[in-house]
């Protein structure tokens, strides 16, 4: 077992012996290093003005991962080499990126400049001079915010640096493979028993360590747990961080469905998602910013029970199952059934969420699903519907419906679902009582971010589109955005 965080830091190694276990990488990067290149603005991994990225090997490629340094704890650098805007300029050259931003006027205060150069940055190196356009450029930067240059500058700056790519000294080094040497196979642990970080290594010392410390905090992404830190300034003593965990992050994807291990991220999960159905794959783009989205996990969105978490009713209405494991032995459950209540999930003291098994669609399974925030991109949602219906022609044999943000925990619409059986997509009359019904499946709690009124008449609006479309009404007519072909149509 290895006691000390080690990653790279301007080519050098870093070995922290003594962090405390809810050290973020922005306190580390400014108070320790004194490297106040990186900034802080929501703390809350929102606005992107502390981006700062990790290069890291997944398989046998190194991957730049850009990341909200000020919710990241140090431990999650573990293995990488952290980059942050003081290291790009070569020689004393500036690098492409930073030289385009100049160039196109992309600055005025400069707060938010320094999350964009390494936002592009990451960009630049993922996309390697492959062709871009501004919906790229957009989805890359979506997590950043500016208040007063505006982007347009901005996105020229990264159309202009990302299109040509130019190899900057980052690319040379690894067009020669120049091996990081800080990534193990060890498992760390830095601290006491009464007050750790750990990162175990493998699943069997997971379990292990969880079996002994079930009151520790399991970390995957931090994109929840560093919002407990950084605004509820919780006292986190015990964290053990599930990233090193080798085989929690397999994606398995089979003719019958797809099995993602709990630390997949939403990132890599997307295409395999996106090929279940396209709606799942503008979901998991919408879900949030590039930042998130890169280490976000799927198993940390179900784990948190959040009742408005995206992903958990899309994974309902397909059917999806949870794996759960303590010590050596795991149990498999509907995924819907892990939500008890508010808070509340039916996990036992040292047991963790192992892997979720999505099932792929049959020849006569129709899905939707639709998100409804205050924000287009980068946002809570506010109400969030799925729906999976099995035909018999143009008729309705079977449907899975789930919403979130309508109860305490993500939950299907049972009575809505028994309603629709034999309801016919070609007279939309047979629907209404199946509408109607939404109102005995939930009722939902008015907040600051809408009313049990609004929310209530938004479900049954997207349980309507959802049917208008499965009959066969071309998703243009029904989206402004998201738009899919309806080669599906029942009729």
């Amino acid at each position: 077992m290895r006691h000390a965080i080690q990653f790279l830091r301007g080519g050098r190694p870093i070995h922290l012996e003594h962090a405390a276990p809810t050290l973020t990488l922005l306190d580390y990067l400014r108070l320790v290093e004194g490297a106040t290149g990186t900034k802080e603005g929501c703390a809350e991994g929102d606005c992107g003005a502390c981006t700062v990225v990790l290069r890291r090997i997944i398989g046998k490629k190194r991957v730049y991962q850009p990341v909200n340094a000020c919710i990241t704890l140090a431990g999650q650098a573990d293995g990488c080499e952290l980059i942050t805007v003081e290291d790009l300029a070569d020689r004393g050259e500036l690098h492409p990126v930073q030289r385009a931003l100049v160039e196109h006027h992309g600055s005025q205060c400069g707060f938010c400049t320094p999350g964009f150069v390494m936002a592009l940055f990451a960009l630049f190196h993922s996309r390697r001079g492959t062709g871009l356009d501004r919906s790229i450029v957009n989805d890359a930067i979506a997590g950043n915010l500016c208040r007063c240059t505006g982007y347009r500058p901005i996105i020229g700056a990264a159309l202009s640096a990302c299109t040509e790519f130019e190899p900057d000294s980052y690319a040379r080094q690894d067009a020669r493979d120049v091996p990081m040497q800080v990534d193990d196979q060890d498992d760390l642990l830095v601290g006491t028993a009464q007050r750790f970080f750990a990162a175990p290594a493998s699943v069997s010392s997971l379990a292990v360590l969880y079996g002994e410390h079930p009151d520790a905090v399991l970390l995957a992404g931090a994109t929840d747990v560093g919002l407990w830190i950084t605004k509820q300034l919780r006292e986190l003593p015990k964290i053990i961080w599930l990233g090193r965990v080798r085989g929690l992050d397999e994606v398995e994807d089979a003719d019958g469905g797809v099995r993602f291990g709990a630390t997949v991220s939403h990132e890599v999960a997307r295409p395999h998602l996106a090929a279940i159905d396209p709606d799942l794959g503008e979901l998991m783009r919408r879900f949030a910013g590039v930042k998130i989205r890169s280490i976000a996990t799927i198993g940390g969105n179900i784990a948190n029970g959040s009742p408005i978490a995206d992903t958990p009713p899309a994974l309902i209405a397909l059917g999806s199952t949870l794996t759960l494991q303590a010590g050596t032995v795991t149990r498999t459950l509907p995924l819907e059934d892990f939500f008890v209540a508010y808070g509340k999930q039916d996990r036992r003291p040292g047991e963790f969420v192992r892997a979720v098994s999505v099932p792929k669609l049959g020849s006569r399974e129709h899905f939707r699903c639709y998100k409804v925030s205050k924000r287009f991109d980068q946002d809570i949602s506010t109400v969030m519907g799925a729906f999976k219906l099995t035909l018999a022609g143009s008729q309705v044999e079977a449907a899975r419906i789930a919403f979130g943000g309508m109860a305490a925990t993500p939950k299907r619409a049972q009575r809505t679902e028994a309603a629709l059986r034999g309801a016919a997509l070609g007279d939309p009359s047979t629907w209404e009582d199946a509408i109607a019904q939404l109102g005995d499946d939930f009722s939902p709690i008015s907040d600051l971010r809408a009313s049990a009124r609004y929310r209530r008449q938004v479900a049954r609006g997207l349980l309507r589109k959802a049917l208008i479309e499965i009959a066969g009404t071309p998703s243009d007519r029904t989206r402004l955005v998201g738009v899919r072909e309806s080669a599906d149509a029942a009729c």
